[in-house]
């Protein structure tokens, strides 16, 4: 089965993820395995990250139960805790 493409959250969806569950920059870098300043990078716009560091945070977001949406033409991005 071919593994399904998927965008990469935005700098306001990781600091709305990052809100939801209430962790700290410290706390979200320790479980993503980068430096604080990487994270707060990712959390501001226009500032350059790596697709690298972006596959991980939205990896470490999505274990906690956190859900990326994507833009339609209905709604704009967002973020959501997955239905158990």
């Amino acid at each position: 089965m071919p593994r399904q493409s998927r965008k990469m959250p935005t700098s306001l969806q990781l600091r709305a993820a990052r809100a939801m569950l209430r962790w700290t920059i410290d706390e979200v870098a320790s479980r993503a395995q980068m430096s604080r300043r990487t994270v707060i990078r990712a959390e501001e716009e226009d500032q350059p990250i790596s697709v690298r560091s972006l596959r991980r945070l939205a990896a470490v977001f999505e274990e906690a139960g956190v859900e990326f949406l994507g833009a339609n033409s209905e709604r704009g991005t967002g973020v959501r805790f997955r239905r158990p």
